[in-house]
């Protein structure tokens, strides 16, 4: 068994779509970024990067490479959970936390959980997806970014 962990920041900004865990949220701004700037799916990337001991997603898919920009993170979830598969790992279990002010998440989280476990390739009830306000307090509370923060188990089914 391996845990990891992952935390991944954008900053708002005009003119950019909003996709938290692969949905589209209306809102006035969205993330900036490289790729689509899916806070909550990169945190998901970097928890299961480092639980199995590999580089981050800035290593694995730098922001210099032209490949990826304006790219679509669940093809790159995707990629991870290539990886996972060659190694040998399952996933336990995946709990992340998005750290919003505005706007709510509640009506988007079923559909996120859905799009990452079909991503990964597991059952939905392996992911468990929250989000919070900061009381208005640091950069998320002031409307400036979002954050996400996420844990994961992960079981190698293959000797090392």
């Amino acid at each position: 068994m391996r845990i990891g962990i992952g935390y991944d920041v954008h900053a708002l900004t005009e003119n950019r779509k909003l996709i938290i865990g692969g949905v589209h949220i209306p809102c006035e701004k969205g993330l900036m970024g490289h790729s689509d700037a899916d806070v909550l799916i990169h945190a998901i990337m970097d928890s299961l990067l480092g639980a199995m001991g590999c580089d981050d997603i800035g290593t694995l898919f730098p922001d210099t490479d032209e490949r990826y920009r304006d790219a679509d993170s669940r093809l790159l979830l995707r990629k991870v959970a290539a990886l996972m598969e060659d190694k040998g790992y399952k996933v336990c279990n995946i709990d992340s936390v998005i750290i919003v002010q505005s706007p709510k998440m509640r009506p988007y989280i079923e559909q996120m959980v859905k799009n990452i476990a079909e991503d990964l390739n597991i059952d939905k009830y392996r992911i468990n997806i929250k989000a919070t306000t900061t009381e208005s307090l640091g950069f998320e509370g002031r409307g400036e970014g979002i954050g996400a923060q996420t844990v994961c188990l992960l079981e190698n089914q293959e000797k090392q």
